[in-house]
């Protein structure tokens, strides 16, 4: 997330009661989650196997619960519980603000020329919607997400909630993130009833222009779907992932987070993708996902498998029996 203005390491040392290693003079642009980070970035760490990912990425600020060497121009913050201090920065810097049930759509909302928007739905603060969109009844649209023009999402969908990740404490319960991200829809996307689309962590979750998504499809925090794909009903996407363009997704496709699926790639019906495939035109079927073609030569060869097993065992028996019959002649 992007805060509104860089803030200094040592105002926000002062907020979470740390010690500073490092460069005190260090302004934060903005809050990040390690997998994604830029100059300016702060972000926590409290595992020892991810100290030096964190610490030598580009971040700026680190929030860490143990002190260590810093690099040069930047910022360490020590505290006790990295988490905590990371979660109630960003409840500081982007504050849950309900809805009012006198406004169900948000006066400070941003809605264009010639959309219709139908009875029942919600619109958050901060909300953008472009020039002749379609939002049909009892939609949800959260804070700040961002919708561009010529857009249709159908009747009771939810755009924009909080991300389904948490963090594992030391008593194995878990705390959830505050997520501070948007979703951001490109124009001329259209988004079928009942579907899910979570905001980034920190970052955006993105639907790339052109895309058309299917009734009750799934889409995780900080996904990235690209141009002109084509995503049908009861399909799964995990977070992080990114989605190519001009891919074809089938019906209850399953895709694991933090992947990539190549341009032009076709998943076939109840494909579980668990590792990053390329595109190029393939196409994909199975759990896990492999190319067709050679997927389809496996079911057929299976197929002839009890065959093969009646022959074998044939061969066995004729075999074992000749051997006993000489046996008994000696």
């Amino acid at each position: 997330m992007k805060l509104a203005q860089p803030i200094a390491v040592q105002e926000i040392a002062t907020l979470i009661n740390a010690k500073i290693i490092g460069d005190p003079t260090v302004k934060v642009h903005h809050l990040s989650e390690i997998h994604k980070v830029q100059k300016g970035s702060l972000l926590f760490v409290d595992h020892e196997k991810y100290y030096n990912r964190a610490i030598y990425s580009t971040a700026t600020a680190i929030i860490i619960d143990k002190e260590v060497e810093c690099p040069e121009g930047k910022a360490l913050l020590v505290v006790e519980k990295p988490f905590e201090a990371y979660n109630s920065l960003a409840l500081q810097y982007s504050p849950f603000v309900p809805i009012s049930k006198k406004f169900p759509i948000s006066p400070n909302a941003k809605i264009g020329d010639n959309t219709v928007i139908e009875p029942g739905v919600v619109i958050g603060h901060g909300v953008t919607i472009g020039h002749d969109c379609l939002i049909r009844a009892n939609t949800v649209i959260c804070d700040n997400t961002k919708i561009g023009d010529n857009v249709i999402i159908h009747s009771n969908s939810s755009i924009g909630n909080d991300a389904f990740y948490m963090h594992k404490k030391s008593d194995k319960s878990y705390d959830r993130w505050h997520s501070i991200g948007r979703v951001i829809i490109e124009s001329d996307v259209e988004i079928g009833a009942n579907c899910t689309i979570d905001k980034g962590v920190s970052g955006d979750t993105i639907i790339g222009k052109g895309t058309k998504i299917d009734n009750l499809v799934h889409i995780g925090h900080g996904v990235e779907v690209g141009r002109h794909c084509i995503i049908a009903a009861q399909v799964g996407i995990a977070g992080k992932t990114i989605i190519q363009d001009h891919v074809n997704i089938y019906g209850q496709v399953g895709i694991s987070k933090s992947l990539v699926v190549g341009e032009g790639a076709t998943l076939l019906p109840k494909t579980g993708v668990a590792k990053s495939i390329p595109g190029g035109n393939r196409q994909y079927i199975g759990v896990p996902a492999g190319e067709a073609r050679s997927k389809f030569r496996e079911m057929l060869a299976m197929r002839h498998l009890p065959d093969l097993v009646k022959k074998m065992d044939k061969l066995y028996d004729e075999v074992f029996n000749k051997k006993d019959e000489q046996s008994n002649r000696k």
